[in-house]
């Protein structure tokens, strides 16, 4: 007889046995299920999810009362998320009917005792959060606003300091879904919140708030204030704030250090975020997935490609476990990583992966907002890209014109959502401009080629100042283009020796990007002339293939950060003020 470790059946546990069988009598215990603790009524809906019976699910989700007690099971908050997109993929609008059942109770309750009143705005803050959490930004805004309607409705301190959390809530959710005019003004309101209770001598704690303000400033490009502002809010953390606050404050400031190159500053911070996600919600948590979002941001700034698709693809996985294939935090991360595949692919001219995940995006996020939502002008960005490398080494003229046609028009949408949404002086708008300079190139239209990418360094010079990487990309693409196509080879030398010390100043001398700009020297030294330069950029080529060789990073990026030593927040906060003071 085989030993009972063999086994590979088990009984189910006695626990479950009950839940199956009261799923199995549902329709006839229905109320009565209702008076069950919370974490057991969780367990029979998650049972109706798992059977496929998402017809009564969704009856049971799209009552407020019911998800309101669903919320209560926060150890189980994967899971809900599982639920709820298989009910949004089976075409119930529970997101819409439960933010429209918030906004009613919130009108039911201003009359009703101060009790009420503070569970309707508890329930708000849980509903509005999970939401927000889902990528379901329009109902989360709604369900906020009508929190924060309630917490202005009375002159009293402890009201305006919920007024303040739901404003602080607000614009992370305004700025999550790209309506930064709407978070500006939130922004405003809750200084109004700010200035009452300041009156009034009420302490105020407002790190998550500068890591809102810090993260409107970073989309509109002010990197100046956003990285003044991310200060603040570390100043400002405390042991006592939630770990979720925590861990988007590190990440919101890591980026704004990033875009000020401030490079050890920016790995310190995010990866003790990623080491706080990970050993406080796992490694299935889409705060986890968040973190490894921003630390691919930050590997992919500093040159360490490869690493960066790892782990955006990580990010990804996570994302998909989570919430499915139609959802938006999945498709900004199909988007992230599609960018990420792009320039790690480049020098090898296969863009499968990439456009593979491009689309992706582009797909997710049209079935599911608007089709002038600014979330697309990215996602077409990159798929626009990489239509025009597979167009040059097209060897048919026809497909090639083809393709470089509907690269355009992906561009000039992209240009046309950012400078909507930001205006002409953005760095996202000067992106698009020096994208459009290399398309025109790649079309044979160099004066407009010209005229694109002096457009994309003077707004990023304004922007950044003139040792900028941003500046140093597109002064090394006008570079190419009066190097291969309009023969101005004295101006490209000038550039691309510009490029190259800027590359140099900020990445040392195994950055990748030297490769182009090097190259492009030989072929500018041999088209006039200059043969000892060639034989000396040749030499230091070959140098620069050495240094790369050299400066792969660790194997495996995921498991050299798991063994990231562990320090104290306030010791990090500590490490970051003294670097910068």
């Amino acid at each position: 007889m085989a030993a009972a470790s063999l086994l590979e059946w088990m009984p189910e546990s006695l626990y479950d046995s009950a839940i199956r069988a009261l799923v199995s009598k549902y329709s006839r215990f229905r109320k009565e299920l209702r008076y069950l603790p919370d974490n057991i009524q969780f367990d029979i809906y998650y049972k109706l999810y798992t059977q496929g019976r998402l017809c009564q699910l969704g009856m049971e989700f799209c009552e407020l009362d019911v998800f309101s007690r669903v919320l209560r099971a926060n150890d189980k908050r994967h899971k809900l998320h599982h639920c709820f997109q298989a009910l949004i993929d089976h075409g119930v609008n529970a997101s819409g009917v439960l933010a429209d059942a918030f906004c009613g109770h919130c009108e039911s309750v201003r009359e009703l005792p101060q009790v009420e009143i503070d569970k309707a705005t508890s329930l708000g803050y849980s509903l509005g959060g999970f939401l927000a959490e889902a990528g379901w930004y329009i109902d989360a805004e709604k369900v906020l606003l009508a929190c924060e309607q309630v917490c202005a409705a009375y002159n009293d301190a402890s009201q305006w300091m919920k007024g303040l959390e739901c404003c602080t809530r607000l614009m992370h959710v305004r700025n999550a879904n790209c309506r930064y005019q709407r978070s500006e003004e939130t922004y405003n309101q809750a200084k109004q919140y700010i200035d009452k209770l300041s009156a009034k001598g009420v302490p105020l704690n407002l790190s998550s708030l500068h890591g809102e303000l810090c993260a409107l400033l970073f989309a509109r490009s002010h990197y100046d204030d956003a990285f003044k502002v991310c200060v603040q809010s570390l100043q400002e953390l405390s042991p006592c704030m939630p770990l979720k606050v925590v861990i988007d404050v590190l990440r919101q400031a890591s980026k704004a250090c990033v875009v000020k190159r401030e490079f050890k500053n920016a790995e310190m911070l995010i990866k003790h975020a990623v080491y706080l996600a990970r050993e406080n919600f796992g490694t299935r948590h889409p705060k986890y997935a968040d973190a490894l979002l921003d630390y691919g941001f930050y590997l992919l700034n500093v040159d360490s490609i490869s690493q960066s698709v790892t782990v955006y693809q990580t990010a990804l996985n996570i994302r998909k476990a989570v919430f499915g294939g139609k959802n938006i935090h999945v498709a900004i991360a199909h988007e992230d990583l599609a960018y990420a595949s792009y320039v790690h692919q480049y020098s090898s001219g296969k863009f499968d992966d990439a456009h593979y995940h491009a689309e992706k995006a582009i797909n997710i996020i049209t079935q599911i907002l608007p089709s002038d939502h600014l979330l697309l002008a990215s996602g077409k960005r990159v798929k626009a890209l990489i239509l025009e490398e597979i167009a040059i080494d097209s060897h048919n003229k026809e497909t090639e014109n083809k393709l470089l046609q509907e690269s355009q028009e992906l561009h000039l949408s992209s240009l046309h959502l950012a400078k909507k949404a930001f205006g002409e002086v953005n760095v996202q708008t000067a992106k698009h401009y020096g994208n459009l300079g290399r398309l025109f190139q790649s079309m044979h239209r160099f004066k407009e080629a010209e005229h694109m990418h002096v457009k994309a360094i003077e707004i990023k010079e304004k922007l950044l100042g003139e040792e900028d990487y941003e500046v140093a990309l597109s002064v090394g693409h006008l570079a190419s283009l009066y190097n291969y196509d309009m023969d101005m080879y004295e101006d490209a030398e000038k550039l691309y020796l510009r490029s190259i010390d800027i590359g140099m100043k900020l990445f040392g001398p195994g950055y990748s990007g030297l490769e182009y700009d090097y190259r492009g020297l030989i072929k500018l030294y041999n088209s006039i002339g200059n043969f000892d330069k060639v034989v000396e950029f040749h030499q230091t080529l070959s140098t620069w293939n050495l240094l790369r060789e050299k400066t792969d990073g660790p194997e495996d990026v995921l498991d050299d950060i798991a063994k990231h030593k562990a320090e104290a927040t306030p010791d990090i906060v500590r490490q970051f003020l003294q670097r910068m003071n």
